[in-house]
């Protein structure tokens, strides 16, 4: 690939912050997750309280399939939890757990650590 090319793809120092970051996490034992799961867990932590499949569908513009086999994954590595409305037991909201704030906390750490090393 040529200099020009790089170029093209857009800001050099941000991707390769993303690189690096990304490269670290698949070195190190962590969970491997996919660019939706990441987006997903990452709306569900930052975007309030209340969400179901249906709004997380919505919001993200993806299937409903695509998000449970997504919730499925982040359950599955206690990234997220799945609660039923007591007020309403058809409703299904998905709540972020301690490990998910212990797994983005060291995310965030870990981008602001290759950042200053820029």
């Amino acid at each position: 690939m040529t200099v020009q090319r790089i170029e093209q793809a857009g800001n050099k120092e941000a991707l390769a912050l993303w690189y690096k970051v990304t490269l670290h996490h698949v070195r190190k034992d962590a969970f491997d997750l996919s660019a939706r799961q990441m987006a997903l867990l990452l709306t569900v932590y930052t975007q309030g309280d209340g969400h179901t499949v249906r709004g997380l569908s919505e919001q993200l513009n993806v299937s409903k399939p695509a998000i449970c086999r997504a919730l499925d994954t982040l359950t599955k590595y206690n990234l997220i939890e799945r609660k039923v409305d007591e007020t309403d037991r058809r409703n299904v909201f998905i709540v972020p757990t301690d490990s998910g704030y212990d797994f983005l906390g060291g995310f965030s750490d870990d981008i602001m650590a290759f950042l200053l090393e820029m």
